[in-house]
């Protein structure tokens, strides 16, 4: 717990920049009736003006009430306490206390001076109003001239390559998420505020979306002298936008400093673990390591250092004493709570070097026993020139015209072998749960086939099968889905979930025979003492323990394949390599298949790396780019691949990243009316005027790797493509160094 530090090392050691909003000793509490709980922890922070500060920490550590407290928004019965300081002006000496605002200064501070961008776009705006009337309100609400505010919001959409009468005349559900998300950004802006503070404002968006807005936000930081406070658990995408990172945990920063010195050499060991735990794609897989252990719950946090119990420095003097802030480095402005800053590095290594890297290697080599990455045999699973396609209904007006047609899917073939990993990954709508779940018989396809031990699931529910028949299928092919929450029934124990597929298919067990079964996995997976775990609800268990009995859950009928779907995107970075390597565990254990769904291809490439298993990238509904993950990685073929592999954020500063973007418009074509000839010709920077006319086949890849394959003309040296004509730049524009659109091209692509 952190002791504020007015008259401290950190006060003189910040005190000649030019602050814009000074935070000291800012507590947040909550009664409760098993005691208080302090979700913010008297932290101390100074704002520098025109800086972008990214604040990162796990789920729970504090971040939302952070950015909350900024605005002295903390909601009943929450009571915020200490001193936050604004600086309207350069050079100003006194400052407001935002605490001491009345009503009316309260009013004109939030949104004019300090505005934020909240986490959900589509949650922030009233889903029956159109866009346009969001505006008026704030502008009305601020006593602004309406006509002049409309047309600085105009003016603002157009910086974000928005066409604002579009925007402004469609509800929010007439927008896709990186353009409702856009709006929202544009509305923070509408009133010229200083600073802008934005919570998770890219957590819900695609790997392409996400890093056009960074760009963006870069972009608007310059163009409109803002001070930027961005909020998120995402290490590397912060990497990627911030002049200064500040660590929350438990409540408390633990560690603050220039990007490049805390991405190099962070001081804090938490701050260094929570490095090594992040799946990126420089980082060799073996470095990669989880955060032992969890947070404290804020009713009961630790005295001393809050990090101790998790710490693998920790003595005596950090359970007795509370660290201040110690100055790491000459220039004043880097600062970590840890009494033994200056032996972090050589304990916690980056890079696993001597006795330790024996270890990583032994672990790294354990999932590629015999039988992994082995497709010699015959697929347990085959999907054959799969088609799904979906009828859009219209109401009424469908007795008078055709339906609209949604092809989610359209001729994708794909095998999945015994003991197998299959990651898909692409941009949302782009078919990748839709193609898990036809493959594991939850979607009947529309067109081609889908085989198990090569009998077409579909003949053997209607008709019946040779050698296996609809029960073993359904008990052979399960899924894990993407949010444990809600794939666990509230009203149920743990026990009873995971006593029901026991009693379905293993009927011969007896109630203690199925609890000594729940018991032993529940210890396997670290849930320990199990007999707790077991009388516990879901709202009782984190969301990484809600995940583990989700996949125990699956485990429990033996499948032969499952489909995980985003199976990691909801958990803490911390938390992933973790739940990749349990995943990997059972997957040793009980021989299963893996059809892996995810939009992060750094997920992607660890599990499918760790296994010997394969990545195939899906856009509108195509499969454009399969292969090792070496090859998907380091030597992508296709150019969308290309793409997703310059917006996959990186921890290394250091690392040489293309300024020009490698795609022409942000927003994916509506997959209603998809592009003709190649699907992606209208976002690619390589298109030529037979892309448009031709659809690619599938072709081998010129990297002689076998399974790597694509569907490029750029991937055969004697196709016509390369006579053909480059595509003009279409009125969009093309993507430059900034990673946007010009000229309003984004809207219309949606």
């Amino acid at each position: 717990m952190t002791v504020s530090q007015s008259n401290s090392e950190y006060d003189r050691g910040v005190s000649g920049g030019d602050t814009i909003m000074k935070v000291r000793d800012t507590s947040v509490t909550f009664d409760m009736d098993r005691g208080e709980s302090r979700v913010l922890d008297s932290v101390d922070m100074d704002i520098q003006r025109n800086e972008i500060i990214g604040v990162v920490g796990e789920s729970g550590s504090g971040k939302s009430m952070f950015a909350s407290a900024l605005l002295d928004a903390i909601v009943d019965p929450g009571q915020l306490s200490g001193d936050i300081t604004y600086y309207p002006e350069s050079g100003d000496a006194e400052g407001q206390d935002i605490l001491e605002f009345d009503k009316e200064e309260r009013r004109q501070y939030r949104w004019e001076e300090v505005s934020m961008v909240f986490q959900g776009a589509m949650s922030s705006f009233n889903p029956v109003r159109k866009i346009e009337t969001h505006f008026i309100e704030t502008l009305t609400a601020h006593d602004e001239n309406v006509e002049e505010g409309l047309e600085r919001a105009r003016e603002i959409l157009r910086d974000l390559y928005l066409d604002p009468d579009r925007v402004l005349e469609s509800y929010p559900h007439e927008l896709s998420g990186g353009m409702t998300q856009r709006a929202l950004i544009a509305l923070s802006l509408v009133l010229e505020p200083e600073v802008l503070v934005m919570d998770e404002p890219t957590a819900a968006l695609d790997l392409l979306m996400q890093r056009s807005i960074i760009s963006l936000i870069r972009d608007l930081k310059e163009r409109y002298d803002l001070t930027i406070v961005f909020i998120t658990h995402d290490l590397p995408l912060v990497a990627d936008i911030a002049d200064r990172i500040s660590v929350l945990y438990a409540f408390e920063f633990i560690e603050i400093g220039p990007t490049n010195e805390i991405l190099e050499d962070a001081k804090h060991p938490y701050t260094r673990l929570l490095l090594k735990s992040t799946p990126n794609l420089g980082s060799p897989i073996e470095d990669m390591r989880p955060v032992e252990g969890s947070a404290p719950d804020p009713v009961n946090v630790p005295e001393g250092c809050s990090f101790h119990p998790r710490c693998p420095l920790a003595d005596e003097q950090c359970v007795a004493e509370n660290p201040g802030p110690y100055e790491v480095s000459g220039g004043g402005d880097h600062f970590a709570h840890c009494h033994h800053w200056e032996d972090a590095s050589d304990a916690i290594p980056m890079m696993e070097e001597g006795a330790n890297r024996a270890d990583a290697d032994e672990r790294a080599d354990r999932p590629s026993t015999a039988g992994y990455g082995d497709r010699s045999g015959d697929p347990v699973v085959s999907v054959d020139d799969l088609e799904v396609h979906f009828e859009e209904d219209t109401g009424f007006l469908s007795f008078f015209s055709d339906p609209d047609v949604v092809k989610a899917v359209d001729g994708v073939s794909l095998d999945v072998y015994e003991k197998d990993v299959v990651v898909l990954v692409g941009e949302s709508g782009c078919g990748k749960t839709t193609l898990g779940k036809t493959a594991v018989g939850l979607q009947e396809p529309t067109g081609g086939s889908v085989k198990f031990h090569g009998e077409d699931i579909w003949d053997v529910k209607r008709s019946g099968g040779e050698d296996v028949n609809w029960g073993q299928i359904r008990r052979s092919l399960q899924i894990v889905h993407q949010d444990p929450g809600s794939s666990l029934n509230p009203h149920r124990r743990v026990k009873a979930s995971l006593e029901e597929p026991l009693r379905r298919w293993n009927k011969d067990l007896d109630g203690n025979d199925r609890r000594q079964r729940i018991l032993s996995l529940l210890t396997h997976v670290g849930m320990t003492p199990p007999e707790d775990y077991i009388e516990r609800y879901p709202h009782q268990l984190s969301g990484g323990e809600q995940q583990r009995v989700a996949l125990i859950r699956s485990m429990m009928m033996n499948p032969e394949v499952i489909l995980a779907d985003e199976p990691v995107s909801a958990l803490d970075v911390s938390l992933r390599v973790e739940m990749m390597d349990l995943m990997i565990q059972l997957q040793e254990m009980f021989g299963t298949s893996y059809l892996f769904i995810s939009h992060d291809l750094s997920n992607a490439r660890y599990i499918s790396e760790k296994t010997g298993g394969r990545i195939g990238v899906l856009y509108l509904g195509e499969l454009v780019e399969i292969g090792p993950p070496e090859q998907i990685i380091q030597n992508p073929q296709h150019p969308y691949t290309q793409a997703l592999r310059w917006a996959t954020p990186e921890l290394n500063p250091q690392e040489e990243r293309a300024t020009e973007a490698p795609i022409r418009k942000i927003d994916i074509p509506d997959p209603k009316n998809p592009p003709s000839g190649c699907r992606y010709h209208t976002r690619c920077p390589e298109a030529r005027e037979v892309c448009k006319e031709q659809k690619p086949e599938t072709y081998d890849a010129p990297t002689n790797v076998e399974s790597h394959q694509g569907t490029c003309f750029r991937m055969v040296d004697d196709h016509e493509y390369w006579e053909s004509e480059p595509l003009p730049e279409g009125e969009e524009g093309t993507l430059g160094d900034s990673g946007s659109a010009g000229d309003e091209g984004t809207a219309t692509g949606d």
